[in-house]
């Protein structure tokens, strides 16, 4: 009996299972806390986000021991999601307004998972998020140099210009009834205006 006990324990697959269980738990504590935090402001209780997760405060309390190690890691997520669209701006076969206009449409769409320091979400202070943030600032500078070599978009124009344009789409305005559509359409106006006129 005692030896079905540890078989149980030992059982790789069910190891395999807890783990992403917990992956999956961890997951959803981030995706509400993204939301939550948007909604609510930095402060939000631990229990509203454990809540909106669906799961218990200490399996939130467990991924994440105190709010500055949540806040971090959303701030974190939010990199990753910034740089995986960055790439997939740059790896596009297309025009270089057309990398930045995929970036901002992708922005715009995945805005409600964006917690950026511009939004609340504290400055990145560890390593790893730090590369995160400037691998993708990089990605997006190599979009705008291509079209800037290329004599299609204007230059004078910064990486950061974009970032910051970005992030601002990202946060959608109280009053607007449909965000996603009213940013669109600040898109369309700004990527106008990125175009090189003169080529």
């Amino acid at each position: 009996m005692m030896g079905a006990v540890s078989d149980e324990q030992d059982n790789p697959v069910r190891r395999r299972s807890l783990r992403l269980d917990a992956a999956e738990n961890r997951d959803r504590v981030l995706a509400a806390a993204a939301i939550a935090v948007r909604r609510d402001g930095t402060a939000v209780p631990m229990a509203t986000i454990a809540a909106d997760a669906g799961v218990g405060v200490g399996t939130v309390y467990r991924h994440y021991p105190s709010r500055d190690a949540l806040l971090g890691a959303l701030t974190h997520r939010s990199f990753q999601i910034v740089l995986e669209t960055a790439r997939r701006a740059a790896a596009l076969d297309k025009s270089a307004i057309d990398g930045i206009r995929f970036f901002l449409e992708q922005t715009i769409e995945h805005g409600s998972d964006l917690v950026l320091p511009m939004h609340g979400g504290p400055a990145p202070t560890d390593q790893a998020t730090i590369a995160v943030r400037d691998e993708a600032h990089r990605t997006l500078g190599s979009i705008l140099e291509r079209g800037q070599h290329d004599g299609t978009m204007r230059t004078g124009v910064t990486r950061a210009d974009i970032v910051t344009f970005g992030a601002l789409l990202a946060q959608g305005l109280p009053h607007v009834t449909d965000w996603k559509l009213a940013a669109r359409r600040q898109a369309d106006i700004y990527l106008a205006g990125l175009l090189n006129h003169t080529h």
